[in-house]
């Protein structure tokens, strides 16, 4: 989604990698921060650990990448995974590798849109007697009709030959004499939905890239589809770190609840994945090596231990497997510390933030664009609205705000937005990109999904 150029919605790159590449310099610093506002106060974001580098961190690649450019970064960072056939019942969620083409006219006879009768030529109709030459659905072969003749017929029945419309139920009246009568004007085709008319035999339907919905399985269904050609869902083991977090029951003693875990997988999945169950190491940087030189799923998702303190060893383990760092740091608050690196071909690595709301600006910013990346997921339109309220900015980092939307095309900011907060998400419809310097009251702003 576009934020000072570079990306559109859902990190798709405008222009060449080698413009992304040029994009990854010192961010520039922006005009005076707009004022804050009294109600939504925002706590100092660089009082977080979390968001605090050193430039000695990871010397294999350059400092800070700015927002946009990061997620060009890893919109190119990998190519769309191989292609499979599903049957209509395990494709949903997928995206398809091939267009969606008809394979048969919709519909593939003239039918019905009502109940009521088919009838040929101006009225009055004669009717054939009760019961008799009803057309149903599902039974072809109705007999021809003549000019002043009417049948009784079913939605979604065939259209006799010679019929010129459909009269409804509720518009016709049978006399005494077995005549039907209209109570109003009946137009030649009135109530007939024809051969072709949705669509012909060879139309493209639905483009390569869409995501599989249950309307687009209908959809394929009707067309004459058993199976869909997918992209396969990319394979992401997570891996969350830190010895201070506990699996269940109430923080005590020092130690906090794991929000990640629990979290992580669902969002995933939401943007396209197939995640394994998160794997609870803790501090230790040889399970973090060997975890992350045993796995061979697609994307690795680590939380926590991206920065550089005494017990973050997500930058040396990389070093140790030889990866190659793709983004190391990023202008942006919260989650300034995310990473992403590749261990090999096809095999990627996305270094989270261990705060949680720094993490989802993580996924949102690296994870996102890779995985619609290797799905081959088409981008759609940049999501835009405008601020309620003046938010407050970084000097030169963009900021992630949550937001829900207050009205049609506005969005208002949310308090409880920390780095470690997680409750201004959860009731969010949205996260702002706010630039460096912040924004005014009534500013546009791009707003990015929160699966």
């Amino acid at each position: 989604m576009p934020v000072g150029g570079g990306v559109v919605d859902g990190g798709r790159p405008v222009g060449t990698a080698r413009d992304a590449r040029a994009a990854r310099g010192p961010s520039v610093p922006a005009p005076a921060p707009a004022p804050a506002y009294d109600d939504f106060p925002f706590i100092d974001i660089d009082i977080a650990a979390e968001d605090r580098m050193t430039a000695d961190d990871a010397p294999h690649a350059p400092r800070s990448s700015s927002w946009a450019a990061a997620r060009a970064v890893a919109a190119e960072a990998a190519g769309v995974l191989p292609a499979e056939d599903r049957s209509l019942a395990d494709a949903l969620g997928h995206v398809l590798a091939e267009s969606l083409v008809a394979l048969t006219d919709l519909p593939s006879f003239d039918t019905s849109a009502m109940d009521g009768w088919a009838v040929a030529g101006p009225g009055p109709w004669k009717l054939p007697p009760p019961g008799e030459q009803d057309v149903l659905a599902g039974r072809p072969g109705a007999r021809p009709l003549r000019d002043g003749r009417a049948v009784r017929i079913a939605t979604g029945a065939p259209i006799p030959p010679g019929a010129t419309a459909v009269l409804r139920s509720e518009h016709g009246e049978v006399t005494v004499k077995g005549e039907l009568l209209a109570s109003r004007h009946v137009s030649h085709g009135q109530d007939i939905r024809p051969r072709g008319g949705e669509c012909r035999q060879g139309d493209e339907l639905v483009p390569a890239g869409t995501p599989v919905t249950p309307a687009l399985l209908g959809l394929a269904a009707a067309a004459g589809y058993d199976a869909l050609t997918v992209v396969r869902r990319p394979r992401v083991d997570v891996l969350v770190l830190g010895d201070e977090l506990l699996r269940e029951g109430l923080p005590e003693g020092g130690l906090i609840r794991d929000a990640l875990g629990p979290m992580l997988g669902p969002w995933l999945r939401a943007l396209g994945a197939e995640p394994g169950e998160a794997v609870c190491l803790g501090d230790d940087a040889e399970a973090l090596y060997g975890a992350l030189a045993a796995s061979t799923a697609d994307v690795v998702v680590t939380t926590g231990g991206t920065a550089s303190g005494p017990v973050d060893h997500v930058h040396p383990t990389l070093r140790r497997l030889g990866a190659e760092l793709l983004v190391d740091g990023v202008a942006v608050r919260p989650g300034h510390p995310m990473l992403l690196a590749r261990l090999g071909p096809g095999r990627h690595v996305v270094g989270l933030p261990g705060n949680p709301l720094a993490a989802v600006a993580g996924l949102l910013t690296l994870a996102e664009p890779l995985l619609r990346a290797l799905t081959g997921r088409v981008s759609g339109a940049p999501v835009r609205a405008v601020l309620t309220e003046a938010v407050s900015g970084h000097p030169v980092d963009t900021r992630l705000v949550p937001v829900e939307y207050d009205g049609v095309g506005r969005v208002r900011p949310l308090r409880f937005h920390g780095p470690a907060m997680l409750r201004g998400l959860a009731a969010a419809d949205g996260m702002a990109v706010v630039p460096a310097g912040g924004a005014v009251r009534a500013a546009e702003v791009t707003v990015l999904g929160v699966a």
